[in-house]
């Protein structure tokens, strides 16, 4: 525990880690990108970013960074996954053979929405962001097919779509947050941080 301003991780091997880094630094609060185990000790949250989701799989256990990200997530610290950061996360991934972590109850389709040129935005209602819509940024983007009992929808597409839920201290969204000024996704993930902030201890040995 920790009286200190928060320090949110940001799982820097691959994809927009840049663009969260620069939305949490607007906030005021500091980001410290991750790329080994021991980048991890005394962070308070963690991001997984936009990317390319196999890629990403692939670095984490190249760095061996796998284990001790499952065992600081499932002791509770707060995490954001965003696109490529959300099929990560997930239990499941029905259209690729790829081993997530395993850590969010969804099931996901990688690249639902389908390919780059197939991008779109729309404005979104999100459960616990108010005053307006919040405009998504779908680009390859992941569609979540099902949550389990104990995940949350937060929103939807007009067509009924879920894209973006949370579970405990994880949040997940399907678009980028990251690539639009609007900090409030940003803002709703660091209220899952405890009063006095969550803070690792020797997970990174």
């Amino acid at each position: 525990m920790t009286c200190c301003e928060p320090t949110i991780g940001i799982i820097a091997v691959q994809g927009s880690f840049v663009e969260h880094a620069s939305a949490l630094k607007q906030l005021g609060v500091a980001a410290r990108e991750v790329r080994l185990p021991e980048d991890l000790d005394g962070i308070d949250g963690i991001i997984f970013p936009g990317g390319e989701s196999t890629t990403f799989l692939r670095l984490i256990d190249e760095f061996k960074l796998r284990q001790p990200l499952c065992n600081a997530i499932s002791n509770g610290l707060p995490t954001l996954g965003t696109c490529a950061g959300a099929v990560v996360l997930a239990k499941r991934v029905s259209s690729h053979q790829m081993s997530p972590l395993g850590l969010l109850d969804i099931s996901v389709t990688r690249n639902g929405f389908g390919r780059q040129v197939e991008s779109f935005e729309e404005n979104l209602i999100v459960e616990g962001i108010t005053e307006a819509t919040f405009r998504g940024v779908f680009i390859r983007a992941p569609i979540i097919e099902s949550c389990g009992v104990d995940v949350r929808v937060l929103s939807r597409l007009t067509n009924k779509m879920i894209v973006a839920c949370r579970q405990d201290r994880i949040l997940a969204t399907s678009f980028h947050p990251e690539f639009v000024p609007d900090l409030r996704i940003h803002q709703y993930f660091l209220t899952m941080l405890p009063v006095h902030g969550y803070r690792t201890s020797g997970i990174g040995a």
